[in-house]
This record gives structure tokens, sequence and C-alpha cells, in this order.
């Protein structure tokens, strides 16, 4: 694995790469890698010539300075994991090198999804996704951007980006991954401690539960039930719902439709998200 800390050596490296008609994939990462990174890896090894990873924690999508701070670094064991699952390139920037004197921040059109869930309780949280997302894919010559299924509602958003600032760059959304109970796997958990993370499991649990009983039985009641599950376990809840793929929020199914329950859920300081997907019966 070729490791890259300058923008200008990468990005020549990379266009030289595209001219010579090799694919490159990309999964941009903030570190503390997981098994859901490593398997985006290795979904963009088997669909592509080259593929990139790249480590920043960006500093300009966290609305909170102390979670910012408070952001898991593992960097050695990063490379480690990177090495064996046969990453080409790692890109390893320093904030001036993503962000150089004289950038221009851009105004990103987000229309609704920037006001709702994620949006509504981390101000300004999108706009810094699409600024780090945007400024990646100028220095990154991909053809395929790799993104993990559990930031559902920043799949959208960086969709609505790439179709205005990217349009050849084709977005590729992969299952999330779980641990044998259901938490969905994040950076995050790594602040859990070991009764947090049992605790943790009630969220795919509840999420499932509405999945499985949708189409039988009234949202608003399984909705209502789950909460209640949720708080008592000892979570504050930002948002819990059921919407369209749209992320539109919906009071009924409709049979063969898509549909969307989400969860953000906040346990002693520690913010977790999780959603399922699922179809009308």
């Amino acid at each position: 694995m070729i490791i890259y800390k300058k923008t200008q050596e990468i990005s020549d490296w990379l266009r030289i790469e595209a001219k010579n008609a090799k694919t490159i994939g990309f999964v941009p990462t903030m570190g503390a890698l997981h098994e859901g990174h490593l398997s985006l890896i290795e979904v963009s090894k088997k669909e592509n010539d080259l593929t990139v990873c790249s480590i920043f924690v960006n500093p300009t999508q966290f609305n909170n300075p102390s979670d910012f701070e408070k952001y898991p670094t593992t960097l050695e064991n990063d490379i480690y994991l990177l090495e064996k699952a046969g990453c080409d390139i790692l890109f390893l920037p320093q904030k001036d090198e993503i962000y150089p004197d004289g950038f221009l921040k851009k105004n990103y059109t987000l229309g609704y999804l920037e006001n709702i869930f994620e949006g509504k309780y981390r101000p300004g949280h999108f706009q810094g996704v699409c600024m780090v997302v945007d400024r990646l894919l100028d220095i990154v010559s991909c053809h395929t951007l790799y993104l993990g299924r559990k930031d559902y509602q920043q799949c959208l958003v960086l969709q609505k980006m790439t179709n205005e600032f990217h349009p050849n760059v084709f977005i590729k959304t992969c299952e999330t991954k779980r641990t044998e109970n259901g938490l969905a796997m994040s950076s995050r958990n790594l602040r859990l401690n070991e009764t947090e993370r049992k605790t943790a499991e009630v969220l795919f649990k509840c999420l499932s539960q509405i999945k499985n009983e949708a189409n039988h039985q009234s949202l608003d009641l399984l909705l209502n039930s789950a909460s209640d599950e949720i708080v008592g376990a000892g979570f504050d809840i930002d948002y819990l719902a059921v919407t369209d793929e749209a992320l539109i929020e919906i009071t009924h199914l409709t049979k063969g439709e898509i549909y969307v329950v989400l969860v953000a859920a906040t346990i002693n300081n520690i913010r977790l998200i999780d959603n399922l997907i699922f179809t009308a019966l």
C-alpha cells in the first residue's frame, strides 16, 4: 500500500492511472476503522483496478467541538487493517492539504435534507460533509465512491452534491455491517463501555420490530412502543421515524414501496444512529 500525504502528489499519480484506463474506487473515512469500512474496501477491490482510502477527521462537519475532540484516533491500527485488506492507496492529509490558504467555501443546495433528522439536530453538518467530499473528489480522480448505508441521509445528501459537482462519479451504497447482536458498526462504538455496548443493542431490536410488524400494525403504536423501550434502556432520542426512500415521513404503507425506519439516540453523551430499509408487503 502506498501512502500519500500531499494533495498534488496523489492527484497527479491517480490522473495518470485513470488515463491508463484503470478504474478507481474511493472509500473516504475519518479513521477508527472497523469491519464496515473494510467491507467497502473489499467491494471496491472486486469492482476496480485500484482502491483508494482516505483518512481525514474533518473539522467542518462537527457542529459540536467536543465531539470533534473526542473522535477516536487509531491510525497505526488503521494502516495495518488497510494493508491487510489489500487497499492500494491511502491518502493521509493534514488539514492544510484539504483546506489550504485561500480555499473558497461553497454553499451546497441540499433542500429539505439539510433541515430534517440529522440536519435538524446537527446544524451545518451536511454542509461540512459536502465540503470535504467535494474537495476529496477534486483530489482523488475516482470512478466510484463507496458509502455505507448506516448514514442513509448522508448518502442522499452526497448524491445531490455529486450530481451537481461530480456528475461522472457513481455512488455505490453498501449494506450496514453489524455485530453478532445487531449493533451497527461505527467508530463511535469505541467510546461505549461494555455495559453501554450491550444496552445499545436495543436500537437494532426496536428497528427490527418496526420493520417486521409495520405491515400489520399501526405505525404510531409501533413507534411509541419502540420509543418507550429505547428511553427505558437509558437513551435520549433525537428522532425515531418511518419514512419513504426520500426521507419523507409517512403514516401508512403502500404495498411494494420501499421504506426506511431510522433512529438517532444518545447514551452518556455518545450519539448513535441506525436504520433499516424494507419493502411493504
